[in-house]
């Protein structure tokens, strides 16, 4: 088989899955991947007959795309603000919203001068909050919580694959109390209602942790009220709460947050134009 050939068998057979283009964007991935070839080695190579070993490995990565698992699960690794991240079945492949919450972090982070400035990250996951803010914002002490300790074996490796220091905290923020004060809070916790499941891609609902995607439709709040009253009680005067949360729900937000005391609270939207990011102030 031609490896324009093997393209063409590869986004074919991915059509009832993904659009053109996805899959398109998927075989060069793999194809790097699997047989160190670049897209622009591809187009001048296509024409050339595939070595035996890449096109079974790209037949094999094939299948298991047609069973709906996720490509970032089938390597265990993607990439988050330009850092590599292990994943697996255990911790959520990082989105592309939560780039642009860990970004506006960066970007707006207000550290104290005169004392240890702390960043605790609650339902850290795979670690990419805590860990690329660590790399980032070098100055500041970063905690990472997870009530998964498979989540935080995962994350802990992506810290010391990305060489930074954080610390790891197994609890469940429904029942735990801080030993300190913390300057940044931030959480991607939990947020998608039950009945927005049949919405949401098969890869998704198959692969990826439910425990960390999904709220009963009841209390969709349940983890933000949680964190809210945390941050309440465990953030320095002026400190920073950044919440990633349901497009649908921001009004709800704003309300929870403001019966909470917090001060100077904003909805942000996405690059889709989506309210995504909340932020506000103790």
């Amino acid at each position: 088989m031609k490896y324009r050939a093997l393209k063409q068998h590869f986004t074919q057979s991915l059509t009832m899955l993904y659009n053109e283009p996805e899959s398109t964007i998927l075989f060069f991935i793999a194809l790097e991947k699997v047989g160190g070839l670049t897209k622009m080695q591809f187009l001048e190579q296509q024409q050339e007959a595939v070595h035996l070993n890449v096109e079974n490995g790209m037949l094999s990565v094939l299948t298991e795309l047609q069973s709906g698992k996720p490509l970032q699960y089938i390597f265990e690794e993607c990439f988050f603000y330009n850092l590599r991240f292990k994943v697996n079945a255990n911790v959520l492949i990082p989105r592309d919203e939560t780039e642009e919450l860990v970004d506006l972090i960066i970007k707006t982070a207000r550290p104290r001068s005169n004392s240890v400035k702390r960043i605790l990250d609650i339902g850290t996951g795979s670690g990419c909050i805590a860990i690329t803010l660590k790399k980032n914002l070098p100055a500041f002490q970063v905690s990472a919580m997870d009530v998964s300790s498979e989540a935080l074996r995962v994350a802990k490796e992506n810290a010391q694959e990305n060489q930074v220091d954080v610390d790891f905290i197994l609890a469940d923020i429904m029942t735990y109390s801080a030993d300190g004060k913390y300057d940044i809070i931030v959480s991607n916790p939990p947020y998608v209602k039950d009945d927005e499941r049949i919405d949401m891609h098969e890869n998704v609902l198959a692969y990826e942790p439910h425990i960390a995607l999904f709220v009963r439709n009841d209390d969709p709040l349940i983890f933000y009220r949680a964190i809210g009253e945390f941050a309440s009680i465990s953030l320095n005067p002026d400190g920073q709460l950044y919440f990633e949360i349901n497009e649908f729900l921001g009004a709800q937000m704003v309300k929870l947050m403001a019966s909470l005391g917090f001060k100077e609270i904003r909805l942000i939207k996405d690059l889709q134009g989506k309210d995504r990011i909340l932020t506000c102030i103790r």
